[in-house]
C-alpha cells in the first residue's frame, strides 16, 4: 500500500484509537478516587496510612539516582512550608526496590534542608503501578507529581514545575478538574497522532550515514500538508515540526526560518521541542547555501531552550552557550557571539567541578571572536 494512504488511515486510527485509550486502558484519571497508600517504610516526617478529608496532599514520585528529581526538591520544600497548614508534600521512593530504607535515609540526610518532606518507600512496586502505570504517566518516567484534593480525588498530575500554578487553585476551589480532564485527554491524543505520524515519516528523512542522501523533503511536506488539513493541532507539535523544518532546510531554507520563527514559541500537546530546530540546523550546517537568519534562529532555539529549563542546575548550559556562540558566528553577528561565549565561561565557572579542558576551549575560541577580523 502506497505510504500516503498508509498515512491518512493511519491518522484516522490513531484519532480512534487515542479516543478509546482515553475513555478505557487508562485506570487513573483526574477526577478519580485517589489509590491508596502502600509504603514499605518511612523516611523522613510523621507516618500516616491514608488520605484525611480537608486535607490536600502532593505526592512525588522520586529515586535517589534521579538527577531530575533531586533537582525539584529545594522548589518541593518551599512549596511545603508555604503550605503547610493546608498540604501535606509526600515525596516516594520508586524503582529501586534492593535499595535498603537505611541507604535511601542516609541520602535524603544528605540532602540536607533541600529535602525538608515527608519522605516514605513504596511497598514492592504497587506504589509506580498503581499510580504513574494506571495514570499513563510516561510510564517509568519521573519525577511526577499527583495532586489528591480535599475530597479524596486526583485533580492533577504532572511536572513538579507546574505545581506552582495549580496547587493554589486547588486550594482556593477555583481548579476545574473536568476542564483539566479534558485538555489531559486531548494532549495525549495528539501526542500519539504526533509519535506514530512521526515514525511513518521517517522514510523520507534520508540516511545520515549516507553521504548525499537528502531523503525526500518534497514528498514529506506534501504529506505533512494532508497531515496538517486533517489535523491543524499538528501543525506545530514537536516531532511533525522536526520533519516540516528538516524538510524545508532541504526545499526552501526561507521558508524554514519562517516556520522555525513560529515552532520554537508555538506550544501545543507540550512545550515546544527546541533542540529539535538548533538539532536539524547543526546537522545541515556543513551546507554552504544556508542563509545567515538561518543559524540565527538555531541561536534563538538555544536561548529558548535555556529560559525553559525548569532546573538549570541539572543542564549543561555552558556547552548550550558555547554553541549559541558558534551560531551568532556564522550568522555574521560577531557582538553577540562574543557575549554568549563569555555566558559559557562565567556559567562554567560559576559550577563545582567543572572541566579545565572545557574551559580552555571556551576561553579559545573566545579569543578567535575578538580578534578575528
Amino acid at each position: 500500500m502506497p505510504i500516503y494512504i498508509r498515512l491518512l488511515l493511519l491518522l484516522g486510527s490513531i484519532t480512534i484509537h487515542a479516543r478509546a485509550q482515553n475513555a478505557g486502558s487508562i485506570l487513573l484519571n483526574i477526577g478519580d478516587p485517589a489509590p491508596p497508600l502502600r509504603l514499605r517504610g518511612w523516611v523522613k516526617g510523621e507516618p500516616f496510612e491514608k488520605f484525611e478529608r480537608g486535607r490536600v496532599y502532593v505526592l512525588e514520585f522520586w529515586a535517589t539516582w534521579c538527577r531530575a528529581c533531586n533537582a525539584a526538591m529545594p522548589h518541593l520544600s518551599e512549596l511545603a512550608r508555604e503550605y503547610e497548614d493546608k498540604v501535606s508534600v509526600l515525596v516516594i521512593d520508586v524503582y529501586e526496590e534492593k535499595s535498603s530504607l537505611e541507604k535511601i535515609k542516609t541520602f535524603v540526610d544528605s540532602m540536607g534542608h533541600r529535602m525538608d518532606l515527608q519522605v516514605a518507600a513504596e511497598d514492592s512496586n504497587f506504589m509506580a503501578t498503581g499510580w504513574l502505570g494506571a495514570s499513563g504517566e510516561q510510564d517509568d518516567h519521573i519525577p511526577r507529581s499527583f495532586v489528591v484534593n480535599a475530597d479524596g480525588r486526583l485533580a492533577w498530575m504532572g511536572y513538579p514545575t507546574q505545581l506552582d500554578e495549580v496547587l493554589p487553585k486547588i486550594l482556593n476551589n477555583t481548579w476545574d478538574m473536568k476542564e483539566a480532564l479534558a485538555k489531559r485527554n486531548e494532549n495525549r491524543r495528539l501526542a500519539a497522532l504526533d509519535d506514530s505520524l512521526s515514525f511513518e515519516l521517517m522514510v523520507y528523512r534520508g540516511n545520515s550515514s549516507k553521504p548525499g542522501d537528502r531523503g525526500k523533503p518534497e514528498s514529506a511536506l506534501l504529506l505533512i500538508d494532508e497531515i496538517i488539513k486533517k489535523e491543524p493541532k499538528l501543525k506545530y507539535a514537536p516531532k511533525i515540526s522536526s520533519h516540516t523544518f528538516a524538510a524545508l532546510l532541504k526545499t526552501n531554507p526561507h521558508k524554514a526560518y519562517e516556520y522555525g520563527k513560529m515552532a520554537i514559541v508555538t506550544p501545543t500537546y507540550e512545550e515546544p521541542n527546541f533542540h529539535l530546530i538548533y538539532g536539524a540546523i547543526e546537522f545541515d550546517s556543513g551546507r554552504s547555501d544556508l542563509p545567515a537568519k538561518i543559524y540565527q534562529l538555531g541561536a534563538e532555539a538555544y536561548q529558548a531552550e535555556i529560559d525553559h529549563r525548569p532546573y538549570p542546575d541539572m543542564a549543561d548550559i555552558a556547552a548550550l552557550y558555547h554553541k549559541m556562540a558558534a551560531f551568532y558566528w556564522r550568522a555574521n553577528d560577531r557582538p553577540k557571539a562574543i557575549d554568549a561565549e563569555q555566558k559559557a565561561i562565567d556559567t562554567l565557572k560559576s559550577g563545582s567541578g567543572f572541566s579545565k579542558k572545557d574551559l580552555a576551549v571556551f576561553e579559545s575560541q573566545l579569543l578567535k571572536y575578538k580578534n578575528c577580523d
